[in-house]
């Protein structure tokens, strides 16, 4: 967690100051994935429960955190990887949406949502009136009805 504060401080100027305890990562109410390659941690990413205040929330939806590959591990798609997988486990506890917050000085993770079906939402959180901020939220129960658990493979 120590390197992704640095990304944000390189990128803009001082850590991400969002509120972040570990206990909200815990099952069933969270989850905080770590993906390594040859034993080495190379991604991050975390969902957390966030049933927050309508309208721009609903009962059951996720917020997405954390989402970071270490800079010599970029571009083999280690972060689309994650994100399908925090998509499946959040899929698997019962909930129905995933939300997240990104920024303007990180067109890769802009790019990774829009390709991935995110569209925009209203932005929320404690930087939603920020201009770099950008919020996205994805129907996750669409994406479960694709990708069924009981495959016939």
């Amino acid at each position: 967690m120590a390197e992704v504060q640095l990304e944000y401080v390189k990128r803009y100027g001082s850590e991400d100051a969002s509120p972040m305890d570990p206990a909200q990562f815990a099952l069933p109410q969270g989850l905080f994935l770590v993906g390594y390659v040859d034993e080495v941690p190379v991604a991050t990413g975390a969902w957390r429960a966030y049933d927050g205040p309508a309208p721009t929330f609903r009962p059951g939806d996720v917020e997405l955190k954390r989402m970071y590959v270490v800079e010599s591990a970029r571009g083999h798609g280690y972060a689309r990887v994650m994100l399908a997988e925090l998509e499946r486990t959040a899929a698997a506890a019962g909930r129905l949406r995933a939300v997240l917050m990104t920024g303007t000085e990180q067109p890769e993770a802009i790019a990774l949502y829009g390709s991935s079906g995110y569209a925009a939402i209203p932005s929320f959180g404690l930087y939603k009136d920020e201009p770099e901020c950008r919020c996205y939220g994805k129907d996750l129960v669409a994406e479960a009805a694709h990708h069924p658990q009981d495959s016939q493979h």
